[in-house]
């Protein structure tokens, strides 16, 4: 798959520009990640996979 377009738009919002150099690992690693995510939306789920953790935001203490 070629994540072209959506390298040079995402660079484009962020402010970056990248080098010839930097587009060939961003667009590597974009086909790392897509290899993975078709690993993972292979699995079977059930309700039992939901995660129970439920993140509650703290207030930082007054000392950091």
């Amino acid at each position: 798959m070629d994540h072209s377009a959506y390298i040079d738009a995402a660079a484009a919002t962020l402010g970056l520009s990248l080098t010839q150099e930097q587009r060939k690992g961003v667009a590597l690693y974009f086909g790392l990640a897509a290899s993975m995510a078709v690993l993972v939306q292979g699995l079977p789920l059930t309700p039992a996979d939901e995660s129970g953790n439920v993140f509650v935001p703290v207030a930082p203490r007054v000392d950091e």
